[in-house]
C-alpha cells in the first residue's frame, strides 16, 4: 500500500528518473559502459562515421538497460511491479526503436531543405496547387484569341471575381513582355503579337465597365463630385487584383512609342483616375507617367495626360495639387532650354495649361509664384550686381523668359484676385530690370520679348506699365539710312531668337525685321489704351517722337509704316479728345471714369477697328509663315521677265553715265533698287560684289525676301511699298485688288 501512494504521488516519468537514480549504485558496469562514447567524444578522437555509429549503440543500450532495470524491479518489489501490470502496460512493453527522439520526428513537424516561391498573384488564389518558379514558367497557360473572345462574352455578361483574376493576370503577362521580362511568375503566357493586341484592345474598352458593375458604382451626373470605389463593400474582395492592373496599365504606358496607342492608354487611364486616388503608390507612379507625356509627347497625349492630371488634383488637392504644381514648373522649365518654330507651339501649350493648373487654388499658387518670381530677381540681382558672363547668360536665356511670359499669363489669367494682385509689381520690376541690364543692339529681339511680356500682364490687370519708351529707344539708336553692308535671303525670326550676332546688324532684314515688329508691338501696345480717357496724354511722347524719326529717315520702306502707325495714333487721339470734351464728369469721380471708358470700348475707336483688321491679316501671314508659304502669296503680283545675259554689257554702256550720285533714299525715282542698292552708282567694288552675289538668285527668292521684284540681275523694279490702311482693310475683308497699290517703277 505504501508503494501504490508513493505512485499516485509521484508522475510516471518522475517515477522512471528515480529508478535509474537509484540504480546506479548496482549497475556501475554499464554506467562506465555510457561514460565511454562520452568521453571519446569529448577528446575528438573519433571521426563522423564512429559518432553516428555510437549514437545508434546509446539508443539501443539505453533500451536495454530499462529491460533490465525493471526485471530487477519485479523482484525487488513485486507488489509494485504487478501494478504496473494491470495500470500501464506500455511501460513494460516497447521496442528499441520507441526512443525519444523518434517520438520528437515524429510529433514535430520537419523543415525542408529549400523553400518554394510562390507569386503576388496566386495570394488568394487557390491553395491546392503551388508549384514552384520553374514548374511555374513551364506549366504557365498560353494565351489564344479565342480566350480572349470568350473572357470578353463572359464579362459582358456576368462579370465575376474570378473571371477578373484571370484577366488581370493575362494582362499582367502581356504587359511583362513590353520589357523582355518572361512570364516566369504568371499564370498564362502571351507569346503572339496578334493576342497581345486583342487583349490591351479587350481590357482597354470592357475593363472599366465591368469594375464598375462588380462594385455596383452608380454613374455620377456630377463630374464635381467623385464616387470613390473604396466606398463599396466588395472593394477589398479585389483589391489585390485591382492594384494588379492598375500597376499593369502605368507599366503599359512607360512603354509605349506609338502615338495612337498611348492616347488610348490615357483615355483609359483617365477613366480609372478613381481607382488610382484610392491606391497612393499606383498613383504616384501614374502621375509621373502623365508629366512625361504632358512635356514630351504628341499633341493628343499631351492634351489627354493634362486632363487625367487635372482631374487627380481636382478631386485630391490636399494631397497631390503642390507636388504636381512643382513637378509641373520644373519640367516646364526643362523644355523651355531651346526654342524654335517647331517647339513654340507646344510650350504655348504648356503655359496655358499650367496656368490652368495655378486656376484650381490662388492660395497654393501665391506661394509657388512668390518662390519663384523671387528667384528669377536673385538672377537678375546676381547679374547686375556681379556683372560676368556667366550671370548675365544666367538672365539672358529662353528658359528665364519663357518663366517670365508664364508668370505673366497666370497673373493676368487670375486676375482679379486679390491673393496674386501684390505679385505684379515685383513682376514688372523683374522684366524691366531685364531690358536695362545689356541694353545693346544684339539684345534687341529679348527686349521685345520682354515688351511683348509687359503688353499681356498690362492689358489684363489694368495696370499700366511704361513700354514704348524702350521700343522709341531703338528707333533712335539705329541709324536706318545706313545702306547695310550685306545681303540676306531670309527674313529674321524674332520671335524665336535672343540675340543678333554681328552678320546680323550688318543685314538688311535686320532692319526691316526690327521696323516690323516695332510696328506690330506699338499697335498693339496703343490697341491696349485704345479707350483711355488718359489716351490724349499717353500717345504725345510717342507722337512727338515718332515725328522726329520721320523728319530723319529718308528711307520710303521704314519711313511709311512709322507714318501709317503715326496718323492713326493722332487720330485715335483725337477721336478721344473730341468724346471727353462732352463729358461733365471730373477726373476725381472714378466710377464714372470706368463707366466713360466701357461704353468707348464698346461703342469703338479708330484704332481699335483698325487693329481688328489688322490682326486679321497679320494671322493670316503667320499661318502662311507657319506653313512655308510666301507672305506675299495671295497678292498676285505681276509677273516680271528677266532679260537675257548677254544684254548686260550693252545695258552698261548705254546707262552709264546717267547716275553719277550714290542716293541712299529709295523714295527718289531716279534709280532702282536691289535689295537696298540703288543701281545709279555700280563702279563701287563692293556693289559690284554685292550684283555678283545676287546674280544667283531665282525669281522666286528675289520674290520671297523683299517685297520688290527683280528686273534683272544686276537692273531691277523698284522697291514695293507698304500697303495703305485701306488696302489692309480691303484685303481682310476679301474686297478689291490691293495690286496697284504696290508702286512699281519701271524705266522701259
Amino acid at each position: 500500500m505504501a508503494s501504490k501512494r508513493k505512485l499516485e504521488e509521484l508522475s510516471v516519468d518522475e517515477f522512471l528518473l528515480s529508478a535509474s537514480i537509484s540504480d546506479g549504485d548496482d549497475d556501475g558496469a554499464d554506467d562506465s559502459e555510457e561514460e565511454t562514447p562520452q568521453k571519446s567524444d569529448s577528446k575528438g578522437k573519433t571521426s563522423k562515421k564512429n559518432e553516428a555509429q555510437n549514437k545508434n549503440d546509446m539508443k539501443s543500450g539505453k533500451a536495454s538497460q530499462h529491460k533490465e532495470q525493471l526485471s530487477r524491479l519485479k523482484n525487488k518489489d513485486p507488489e509494485f511491479y504487478k501494478f504496473l501490470q494491470d495500470n500501464d502496460q506500455t511501460l513494460l512493453n516497447f521496442e528499441d526503436s520507441d526512443s525519444s527522439e523518434d517520438e520528437d520526428e515524429k510529433k514535430y513537424h520537419k523543415l525542408p531543405s529549400k523553400l518554394e516561391e510562390v507569386s503576388s498573384g496566386d495570394e488568394d488564389g487557390d491553395n491546392d496547387q503551388k508549384p514552384s518558379k520553374t514548374s511555374r514558367k513551364d506549366d504557365a497557360i498560353k494565351v489564344t484569341e479565342k480566350m480572349v473572345a470568350e473572357w470578353k462574352a463572359s464579362l459582358k455578361k456576368e462579370p465575376s471575381q474570378r473571371l477578373f483574376r484571370e484577366v488581370t493576370q493575362a494582362f499582367k503577362a502581356a504587359v511583362a513582355t513590353t520589357k523582355g521580362e518572361g512570364a516566369g511568375q504568371c499564370r498564362f503566357k502571351v507569346a503572339d503579337s496578334s493576342v497581345f493586341n486583342a487583349l490591351v484592345l479587350f481590357c482597354i474598352k470592357d475593363i472599366h465597365p465591368a469594375l464598375e458593375k462588380m462594385l455596383t458604382l452608380k454613374a455620377n451626373r456630377d463630374e464635381r463630385k467623385l464616387v470613390l470605389p473604396s466606398s463599396s463593400p466588395k472593394w477589398q474582395k479585389i483589391l489585390i487584383d485591382i492594384k494588379m492592373y492598375v500597376s499593369g496599365v502605368v507599366q503599359l504606358l512607360s512603354c509605349l512609342t506609338e502615338s495612337s496607342v498611348i492616347s488610348a492608354v490615357l483615355k483609359h487611364a483617365n477613366q480609372l483616375v478613381p481607382y488610382f486616388l484610392c491606391l497612393p503608390k499606383q498613383c504616384r507612379h501614374l502621375i509621373k507617367q502623365l508629366l512625361k507625356q504632358w512635356s514630351t509627347g504628341e499633341e493628343t497625349s499631351r492634351v489627354l495626360a493634362f486632363l487625367a492630371l487635372n482631374k487627380i488634383c481636382r478631386h485630391k488637392q490636399d494631397a497631390y495639387l503642390n507636388s504636381i504644381l512643382k513637378q509641373m514648373y520644373i519640367v516646364y522649365v526643362q523644355n523651355c532650354k531651346f526654342t524654335s518654330p517647331n517647339v513654340l507651339p507646344m510650350i504655348n501649350f504648356m503655359q496655358r495649361s499650367l496656368t490652368e493648373m495655378y486656376a484650381l487654388d490662388t492660395q497654393a499658387s501665391y506661394q509657388h509664384a512668390f518662390i519663384y518670381i523671387r528667384q528669377l530677381a536673385i538672377h537678375l540681382r546676381n547679374a547686375m550686381t556681379m556683372k560676368k558672363k556667366e550671370t548675365y547668360q544666367s538672365v539672358y536665356n529662353w528658359q528665364f523668359i519663357h518663366c517670365l511670359y508664364l508668370w505673366c499669363r497666370v497673373l493676368s489669367t487670375l486676375y482679379p484676385s486679390d491673393v496674386l494682385q501684390p505679385l505684379i509689381y515685383p513682376l514688372c520690376q523683374v522684366i524691366l530690370g531685364t531690358i536695362k541690364l545689356v541694353p545693346t543692339a544684339k539684345y534687341y529681339p529679348l527686349r521685345m520679348h520682354c515688351c511683348r511680356a509687359l503688353i499681356l500682364l498690362s492689358s489684363s490687370t489694368n495696370t499700366f506699365v511704361p513700354v514704348v519708351p524702350f521700343l522709341l529707344e531703338i528707333l533712335q539708336q539705329v541709324d536706318f539710312n545706313k545702306k547695310p553692308s550685306r545681303m540676306s535671303k531670309k527674313p529674321i525670326n524674332f520671335a524665336v531668337i535672343l540675340k543678333l550676332g554681328k552678320v546680323n546688324l550688318m543685314e538688311k532684314a535686320y532692319k526691316d525685321g526690327l521696323v516690323d515688329q516695332l510696328y506690330d508691338i506699338m499697335l498693339e501696345y496703343f490697341y491696349t489704351q485704345h479707350n483711355s480717357i488718359g489716351f490724349p496724354e499717353i500717345a504725345l511722347p510717342t507722337i512727338i517722337q515718332l515725328k522726329s524719326f520721320l523728319k530723319e529717315c529718308k528711307v520710303a520702306n521704314y519711313s511709311k509704316p512709322v507714318r501709317q502707325l503715326l496718323e492713326k495714333v493722332q487720330e485715335n487721339s483725337g477721336f478721344i479728345t473730341s468724346r471727353r470734351q462732352k463729358v461733365a464728369f471730373g477726373v476725381a469721380d472714378t466710377a464714372a471714369v470706368v463707366e466713360w471708358e466701357k461704353q468707348v470700348h464698346e461703342e469703338g475707336t479708330p484704332l481699335s477697328r483698325y487693329y481688328s483688321q489688322w490682326r486679321k491679316l497679320r494671322e493670316k501671314e503667320i499661318q502662311l509663315e507657319i506653313s512655308g508659304k510666301e507672305r506675299m502669296e495671295d497678292l498676285n503680283l505681276p509677273e516680271i521677265k528677266r532679260r537675257k545675259v548677254q544684254e548686260k554689257a550693252q545695258d552698261k554702256e548705254e546707262f552709264k553715265n546717267l547716275f553719277d550720285s550714290d542716293s541712299d533714299s529709295e523714295g527718289d525715282d531716279s534709280g532702282f533698287k536691289i535689295k537696298g542698292k540703288s543701281r545709279g552708282a555700280s563702279d563701287d567694288d563692293d556693289d559690284d560684289e554685292e550684283l555678283e552675289d545676287l546674280s544667283d538668285m531665282s525669281d522666286d527668292e528675289g520674290l520671297e525676301d523683299y517685297s520688290g521684284a527683280e528686273d534683272d540681275e544686276e537692273k531691277a523694279a523698284g522697291t514695293a511699298q507698304p500697303l495703305s490702311s485701306d488696302a489692309l482693310i480691303k484685303l481682310a475683308e476679301g474686297g478689291e485688288d490691293v495690286v496697284q497699290d504696290l508702286e512699281l517703277s519701271d524705266d522701259d
